[in-house]
């Protein structure tokens, strides 16, 4: 491959160019910076910043091929006569490999910070930060490391499915941000991944979750961390009968104390379960939710928030149902950023793939922002999906705009945020999405290993072999 352009130069006219001019303010620019020794210190088509770019534009373009990206860099090549770039895809994937995981980590840090520092935060619950947690999984690409590290389900044959990832997420809920992540293998349980995100649980946090965190060692353990959770009581495990409370506060509303079980928790360390008390008191409500067209349903929360005058049940309650529109997050990233298989084929570069995907969620919530506090409207209404559409296609027309023309380029960009602004999800009550699929696939299932897979013959083909074999016996 032949040398390319001095240092700090930055390619015009092409898409991979704004995303840079654009999104790079959402995290400090020395992160990117040349260096002088080791990878990325000699000028290359695929240097440092480069390389990032353009994998974070593969990523908004819904994931696309590493062929894509690669003729995206040969245009803007070509635009710019500033040489020719090879057509194959091996230097664009060496240069990936060449990324560090901790700078990675860092923009991922910063991104999520500098959505964080846009955000404004809500009057309810005393104005204390709410951070939602949750869980999910994606499947990997097939490869013999990915299945070593991350091995399919058991229950499958051996050879089929998927290496699968767990992976345990930490949302904002004031700015939709991601905060933090971990992962692990499909045979760990969300509460044991859930420890490694320690440093992330701040004094004063409010914790949302699911049915699968509302249990002593959980309570008990963030408690120790000065944090506090509003979690769903599991009713099938755990049953709730408020004539033994210890106090009743109202009517489907009282304070319970939970007790310590005599088993070891898996998840924590030995010495800090000894450490955590032996009792903790909870404030557990039922509430009944009525809407029309609807069953009445039952809702039990629990929580360590214990004081009814600082922390009203109703608060309580509206914030636990703003969970849900954080959980569409997730499907933000498995369906339209097409997070749900990662093609990495090695253990790490698969984290590296998983945080460039973690970093693109965090640059859209960051233009969300700017749209909802520029225009004066409501975050949660401004939709993801209609985010990433419109910076598909404005960043196509800031390309044809010269780079000296800085007055019409900051026009067209505030229309591009009046866009994001005016074009808002609608209030929709009482609106189920079920989580099943309508379509279904004409291909049978892939249940024993590919290389001993055979196609069903179809009747003629069968007719045909009987007939062979018919006559080679007559023969």
């Amino acid at each position: 491959m032949r040398s390319t352009t001095p240092p700090g130069h930055k390619l015009r006219g092409a898409t991979l160019a704004q995303i840079e001019n654009r999104l790079a303010p959402a995290f400090p620019s020395q992160l990117l910076a040349k260096t002088d020794t080791c990878d990325y210190s000699r000028e290359r088509i695929f240097p440092l910043f480069r390389t990032f770019w353009c994998w974070t534009w593969q990523i908004l373009q819904a994931n696309t091929s590493c062929r894509e990206v690669v003729r995206q860099v040969q245009a803007l090549f070509a635009l710019e006569e500033r040489g020719a770039v090879d057509e194959a895809t091996g230097a664009y994937c060496q240069a990936r490999v060449k990324l560090p995981l901790p700078l990675l980590e860092k923009i991922f840090a910063a991104t999520a910070k500098s959505v964080e520092d846009k955000a404004r935060a809500g009057s309810a619950l005393q104005g204390r930060p709410l951070k939602v947690l949750d869980g999910s999984s994606t499947r990997l690409a097939d490869t013999s490391s990915n299945r070593q590290a991350y091995p399919p389900p058991k229950s499958l044959k051996k050879g089929c499915g998927f290496p699968v990832m767990k992976l345990v997420v930490l949302f904002s809920l004031a700015s939709g941000a991601l905060l933090a992540r971990a992962t692990g293998t499909q045979s760990m349980h969300e509460v044991r991944l859930c420890e490694a995100l320690r440093a992330f649980f701040l004094p004063k946090d409010i914790i949302l979750a699911d049915r699968a965190y509302a249990l002593f060692p959980v309570l008990a353990w963030l408690q120790t961390l000065q944090v506090d959770m509003i979690a769903r009581v599991p009713t099938r495990l755990r049953r709730v009968d408020f004539r033994k409370a210890k106090r009743r506060l109202a009517p489907g509303e009282g304070l319970f104390q939970w007790q310590k079980s005599r088993k070891v928790c898996a998840f924590l360390p030995l010495e800090e379960w000894l450490g955590i008390s032996s009792e903790i008191t909870v404030r557990i409500l039922r509430v009944h939710l009525r809407s029309a067209g609807f069953r009445t349903q039952q809702l039990t929360l629990v929580t360590t928030l214990l004081d009814q005058t600082l922390y009203p049940a109703g608060e309580i309650v509206a914030a636990y149902a703003r969970r849900w529109r954080l959980e569409m997050c997730l499907d933000d990233l498995k369906t339209t950023l097409n997070m749900e298989h990662l093609h990495c084929r090695t253990p790490l570069m698969v984290e590296k793939e998983l945080l460039v995907f973690l970093i693109a969620h965090n640059l859209l919530r960051w233009l969300m922002l700017d749209a909802a506090q520029n225009h004066s409207v409501s975050l949660e209404q401004i939709s993801f999906k209609g985010t990433l559409d419109a910076w598909r296609q404005w960043t196509i027309a800031l390309c044809q705009i010269a780079t000296r023309q800085v007055k019409k380029r900051t026009q067209l960009w505030n229309e591009f945020l009046q866009t994001l602004a005016a074009d808002l999800v609608p209030e929709r009550p009482g609106r189920r999405e079920p989580r099943a699929v309508k379509k279904r696939s004409k291909y049978p299932h892939l249940n024993t290993p590919r290389k001993l897979f055979r196609d069903k013959l179809s009747r003629n083909q069968q007719r045909i072999r009987a007939s062979a074999r018919k006559r080679a016996l007559l023969n």
